[in-house]
């Protein structure tokens, strides 16, 4: 196939996208602005569109077994439907993050160290919890 000349001119090259959270937060931002989006994204809003994307993350899991769930990626459109959903979800909550000037690393790492207090590992001192009695693992990141 021969390629045709854009009648425009020529383009300039296209930079590699940002991979790191300030770079998307900018680029989020950024996007939002050349379509005049400000004045609705306000905290409450971000966190029921975070909600509703979180729920279609959630819709695609609902009615699969544990083993089928387990293998959701190995199917390509389900793998699609996924990722999309998933990069909904971060990018609300690095838009919200951005709002409220909470920088999402620093506050994941607080809640870790919280959370290996809260929860030490089995074996970690006498009062560690050692076997079934202990707290489930799904629950560490519940409360503050």
């Amino acid at each position: 196939m021969t390629e045709h000349p854009d009648p425009a001119g020529p383009r300039a090259p296209r930079s590699e996208p940002p991979r790191d959270l300030a770079g998307l937060q900018r680029r989020l931002a950024e996007f939002a602005a050349a379509r005049d989006w400000q004045p609705y994204h306000t905290p409450k809003n971000l966190v029921a569109a975070l909600s509703v994307e979180a729920s279609e993350l959630v819709e695609i899991f609902q009615w699969l077994t544990p083993e089928e769930s387990a293998r959701v990626m190995s199917d390509p459109r389900s793998a699609y439907r996924v990722r999309d959903e998933i990069a909904d979800v971060l990018a609300y909550l690095l838009q919200l993050c951005e709002v409220l000037g909470v920088d999402p690393l620093a506050a994941l790492a607080a809640k870790i160290d919280r959370n290996e207090e809260r929860f030490p590992a089995r074996g970690a001192g006498p009062d560690a919890p050692a076997g079934p009695d202990g707290p489930d693992p799904g629950t560490a990141t519940e409360g503050s």
